[in-house]
């Protein structure tokens, strides 16, 4: 099995970790006070501005970089039976990798910038904030159709290709289909794609690292022509 496809399968494996990670920071620790007023929501953002920007640079830009590896990894595994499929799919992987990064970087920037403005006037930094919440939310945050055309295009190329089990494959066209219904604004989309790729993850990233890739077969004709 090639260096890259293990790479591939601890992408994915840590991946689903990342995952988990937010839905209990978010879930069971942050503790934002939604009701206070914009001088207490911005004090209780400079105290926690340091485990926020940590968690940000985690489940974007980490999150980012493990995702390029990954898409990488599976395109190598699919270009030979699915050649086609695994090229646009991986089209989208890439485009993904750069929004899930570039959200977490303006997250990060954007935080520092509002902390900062507060102090003057919190009540415009709290429309700054808003809207870099939105750009956020927008590029990645909370839609996540680009996201779910790579899984939707990448799950329909392993049918193709045989690579992968089949339940898998299935599940991977529910759960791709689900982050591009995330275009409607509903929470519940946006969780269910969430849940689902923990499970995708795990189970893609287990697969790429007991399971090595399929041999390509050549045809008659391509192995004469290596013979004479």
């Amino acid at each position: 099995m090639s260096t890259l496809q293990k790479a591939g399968g601890v992408a994915a494996l840590s991946e689903a970790v990342i995952y988990v990670l937010a839905f209990v920071f978010f879930g069971a620790v942050w503790d934002f006070p939604v009701n206070a007023n914009a001088t207490q929501k911005f004090a209780f953002l400079a105290d926690n501005q340091i485990i926020l920007s940590i968690v940000n640079l985690t489940m974007y830009v980490i999150f980012g970089i493990l995702l390029a590896v990954l898409v990488l990894a599976l395109h190598q595994r699919f270009k030979g039976r699915s050649p086609a499929l695994s090229q646009i799919a991986t089209v989208f992987g890439i485009v993904w990798v750069g929004l899930v990064i570039a959200s977490g970087m303006i997250a990060n920037i954007g935080l520092g910038t509002v902390i900062e403005l507060s102090v003057k006037d919190p009540e415009q930094a709290m429309t700054v904030w808003l809207t870099i919440n939105s750009i956020v939310e927008g590029l990645g945050g909370g839609n996540e159709v680009v996201g779910g055309l790579w899984v939707l295009l990448l799950s329909t190329a392993a049918i193709k290709a045989n690579e992968l089990p089949k339940a898998l494959h299935y599940f991977g066209l529910f759960i791709g289909l689900t982050g591009i219904l995330t275009i409607y604004p509903a929470d519940v989309l946006t969780e269910i794609f969430g849940l689902g790729q923990i499970v995708w993850f795990t189970w893609l990233g287990i697969i790429m690292l007991v399971k090595p890739p399929q041999q390509t077969k050549h045809s008659s004709k391509g192995v004469l022509s290596h013979v004479t």
